[in-house]
């Protein structure tokens, strides 16, 4: 899976929008303004994501790709893994990833917040 493929897939999540907010690393964010939050965080080689709300449940990927699956630095403890987009994690697990990153992530806004289009 290459990285803009997942891009793609990311933005076209209701409400989804890009975002540079640090020099060469961009991010897709869901929501607007002061309630906006990140829920992929894109690499040219790897993808962080939110992969549970707690480090136990973000660690399953941990044991089942030890090569490939990563606990992302300083958000680590709060459930975000890194991915390798070259690792042997494959395709379709990159994008519900991706799809559960999300969920996680908006599941979590106030209600007014959340995106017109959302399911939860």
């Amino acid at each position: 899976m290459d990285a803009d493929a997942l891009r793609e897939h990311a933005l076209a999540k209701p409400g989804a929008w890009l975002d540079t907010p640090w020099e060469d690393s961009p991010v897709v964010k869901v929501a607007e303004g002061g309630h906006a939050r990140i829920f992929v965080f894109l690499g040219d080689e790897s993808i962080g994501v939110k992969a549970g709300f707690d480090r136990e449940v973000a660690d399953e990927w941990l044991a089942r790709y030890p090569d490939s699956a990563r606990v992302m630095p300083y958000l680590g403890r709060s459930g975000w893994n890194s991915l390798s987009l070259a690792g042997d994690v494959p395709d379709d697990e990159l994008l519900d990833a991706v799809d559960e990153s999300y969920r996680l992530v908006v599941s979590r806004l106030p209600r007014v917040h959340r995106p017109l289009g959302w399911e939860g």
